[in-house]
């Protein structure tokens, strides 16, 4: 036990020295969210597939409770109830597309060091051009259910329900419920519920109130998370409590060329399509999963209708809704609705990373839009969405609300679609006739080990070193 609580001290310590410019202390943050005695008592697990490389080196860590899926490299750091899931990552041979093309020499690798990542995702590929073969996270703090998506860390703190997605950070803070998507940051503190885009074409950005956050997604004097949208998440941790105690469940029935993880709450009459991928650490209830469409990691999808070729990107939630064909709900959003006031989105919508939408009567949003913010009644959708073709006129700036969009809208546009049709493609959902293959054909034979910490002694909580090769 001594070592474990050595570690977290050292973590704080790495993280508090990168961050001293903003006077900020990670410890409050640590001390309350650790729960000594389940890092003691939880195991990890790693799965193996045929169609991923193998390559697992944990050494001198506490990884409780957390899932890996392709190469990773774990040293002096704490994974508590996190999915590190590298099934994207680059292969050996790979170019990466810079001024002029870099092949890897060699497989890339998750790499986490000296970090603290707490009921977080780790997803995707580096983004980062300079380590194309390693994506680093060091030196961090992230707070419950972040998302760390392609992104590259040094010396970061991520708050509740924050998203990081395929860009670089150094030394910044990342308020809860902020999504950031801007290339690279040095130096920066994002202020909670920013959601932020940015490259050289376009620029996008919305910030929630205040008093919104307190009451959907805000923190306590302690650094720890509140708000309704926490509420919902955490009255349904205990249903994950039995895949994790039970070894071997009966498969949930589904067609040959989609994949339910043996780690998916399947709950009620759902009912799942041909090429859907439901992620582990999903929640469907009630849920009917139209062709092509998926369910990623720490996803909610209740009473709900998705009419296929769907995503619900990472920490999505859509409850009481009927949502088009070929829609994209994004990263932590939460759609909210309920029995009198079911949502409804149109075929072809974007819903931007970290929408709320929670209503009291019934809302609909046309086809072909783009949606953000808050969405309460169907009056708000005026401020809150625009279509598709009216953005693409965009050419200088746009102000609809607090909503500003500076740049080219039609690049934005078309960014934002060969985006989700690559996400289709890596999914399985485009699968036919043997071409195309995905997760949701690559993964429906993954192969479950577990891993056990010392029970005894100066390392008890921590895991042995352990190195898992082909």
């Amino acid at each position: 036990m001594n070592q474990l609580k050595q570690l977290n001290d050292r973590i704080i310590s790495r993280v508090n020295v990168n961050l001293d410019e903003f006077e900020f202390d990670t410890q409050v943050f640590v001390e309350n969210a650790l729960d000594w005695e389940k890092m003691l008592n939880f195991y990890a697990f790693y799965g193996i597939t045929a169609h991923h490389p193998i390559y697992f080196h944990f050494k001198n860590s506490n990884i409780a409770g957390s899932y890996f899926l392709g190469k990773c490299f774990v040293g002096r750091s704490a994974i508590y109830k996190s999915d590190v899931r590298g099934d994207e990552l680059k292969r050996k041979g790979d170019n990466i597309r810079c001024a002029k093309d870099i092949p890897l020499v060699e497989d890339e690798m998750i790499s986490i060091r000296d970090s603290l990542l707490y009921k977080t995702l780790v997803h995707s590929n580096s983004h980062n051009p300079e380590s194309p073969e390693e994506f680093g996270i060091r030196n961090t703090i992230s707070s419950h259910y972040v998302n760390i998506h392609g992104s590259t860390l040094e010396g970061c703190f991520l708050g509740p329900f924050a998203t990081v997605d395929l860009m670089n950070l150094h030394s910044c803070i990342v308020g809860e419920f902020s999504y950031v998507q801007v290339g690279e940051l040095f130096h920066r503190k994002v202020d909670p519920g920013t959601v932020w885009l940015r490259n050289q074409n376009f620029e996008f950005k919305f910030k929630f109130s205040k008093d919104t956050l307190d009451y959907f997604v805000g923190v306590n004097d302690k650094c720890q998370p509140r708000g309704i949208m926490y509420d919902f998440v955490k009255e349904r941790e205990t249903a994950y409590e039995k895949l994790f105690d039970v070894m071997n469940l009966e498969p949930f029935e589904a067609p040959d060329s989609s994949a339910v993880n043996r780690y998916a709450v399947i709950l009620g009459k759902t009912r799942i399509g041909e090429n859907v991928l439901v992620a582990q650490r999903a929640f469907l209830d009630n849920a009917v999963m139209g062709d092509g469409s998926n369910a990623q990691e720490n996803t909610y999808i209740v009473d709900s209708h998705l009419k296929g070729l769907c995503i619900t990107a990472h920490g999505g939630k859509i409850i009481h809704a009927d949502v088009g064909k070929e829609t994209f709900v994004g990263f932590n959003s939460f759609l909210n609705g309920k029995k009198g006031a079911r949502i409804t989105i149109g075929e072809g919508c974007v819903v931007m990373p970290h929408t709320i939408m929670d209503p009291e009567t019934p809302v609909q949003i046309p086809d072909e839009h783009l949606v953000w913010g808050l969405i309460r009644t169907q009056a708000d959708v005026d401020t809150h969405t625009i279509a598709l073709d009216d953005l693409a006129e965009v050419r200088d700036s746009i102000q609809i609300g607090k909503m500003t969009f500076s740049g080219k809208g039609s690049v934005f546009i078309e960014a934002f679609k060969k985006r989700l049709q690559h996400i289709l493609l890596l999914n399985g959902a485009l699968y036919s006739d043997g071409e195309k293959r995905g997760h949701a054909q690559d993964d429906q034979h993954i192969s479950f080990n577990i891993i056990q910490p010392y029970r005894t002694g100066e390392r008890m909580g921590l895991y042995p070193s352990i190195r898992i090769k082909p």
